[in-house]
């Protein structure tokens, strides 16, 4: 799905994006136009808007989205993205019934009408950002069908030479992706950063090139920033005199989230973070959240030492976690 929005007098357009077709609802006015999702396509539309710079945002669709977007902001307009729960949530309120296409391309209008001055304009990532990310994603996924396989296929008697074999091309795969992680890591220029935050206890190979990606995804001033880019920041619960434990927001990548936690579990058993852990687990936290925690911590420390360009010094963020 994506948004489309020019100046405060400029009119206003909502795409709903499918593998291929576009659906363009333009707020205010009927009909809803349905094009292909080709480049074609899409530049034939773009001659039809009016002169002048729209404003953009769209919906993640995992890769539909991106000619559309990457067109758009080549014609010189502003992107936006929004994510599907927050889409999903908004045709809650508004009590409508009915999803389809066309119908989503008239919330995603009408989405932008009244919350577009809120929103911050997407820009494209480097090209190393968006191939490592690609390729990470892709690593994710072969490794959850091998689990997958071998747990549906291990007690199915006949099969073993089979399933070795198709195991064995999946790994090997599995193999390649992370070779050509290695290599891109090399090219992109980020070895240093990459170097440092591999001396962090828990932290691998996958996880300090996927923190590398994020860290260059855009500028982040602070900290807080990058944690809330990853998903791992805390939303608040009150109602009233009750206050709920927050829970993490999730917006951002959810494979960086799996890596960190993995981290963090490897991390909880090293003599420089069990102490952030024991303590966290004394507060009362159960052990995923104590893990979580420290996940948002390795990330805080990843972070600092991408933005300082500094050297890891286990001792000084022992004694930093023990006063947190």
């Amino acid at each position: 799905m994506l948004i489309v929005t020019s100046q405060t007098e400029s009119p206003r357009f909502g795409i709903d994006v499918s593998k291929r077709w576009l659906d363009i609802a333009e707020y205010g006015r009927s009909p809803v136009l349905h094009i292909d999702n080709t480049a074609q396509a899409i530049r034939g539309w773009l001659r039809t808007l009016p002169p002048g710079a729209c404003h953009i945002a769209c919906e993640s669709t995992g890769t539909y989205h991106r000619a559309l977007v990457k067109l758009l902001i080549g014609a010189g307009h502003r992107v936006y993205l929004i994510d599907g729960y927050t889409l999903s949530r908004y045709r809650d309120t508004l009590g409508q019934r009915a999803k389809t296409d066309r119908h989503d391309a008239g919330l995603i209008a009408r989405y932008l009408a009244h919350e577009g001055a809120r929103l911050r304009p997407f820009s494209l990532p480097p090209r190393a950002v968006t191939d490592l990310r690609a390729l990470l994603r892709r690593r994710a996924t072969l490794v959850r069908c091998l689990g997958r396989m071998r747990q549906s296929m291990e007690e199915l008697p006949g099969f073993t030479r089979q399933v070795r074999a198709v195991t064995e091309r999946i790994q090997a795969l599995i193999k390649r992706l992370e070779q050509r992680i290695a290599a891109l890591i090399g090219t992109s220029g980020w070895g240093d950063p990459y170097r440092r935050i591999l001396k962090v206890e828990g932290i691998g190979t996958l996880t300090a090139a996927g923190l590398c990606a994020t860290f260059h995804r855009a500028p982040f001033g602070r900290a807080d920033a990058f944690i809330a880019f990853l998903g791992l920041d805390v939303t608040v619960r009150q109602s009233g005199t009750q206050r709920a434990r927050g829970v993490l927001s999730k917006k951002g990548d959810a494979e960086m989230r799996r890596l960190l936690y993995n981290a963090a579990m490897a991390a909880s058993r090293s003599s420089t973070w069990q102490p952030f852990y024991q303590r966290m687990l004394q507060r009362g936290f159960s052990r995923t959240q104590a893990l979580v925690a420290l996940a948002r911590k390795l990330a805080r420390v990843a972070f600092s030492l991408m933005k300082n360009a500094s050297d890891y010094v286990p001792q000084q963020h022992e004694n930093a976690c023990a006063r947190t």
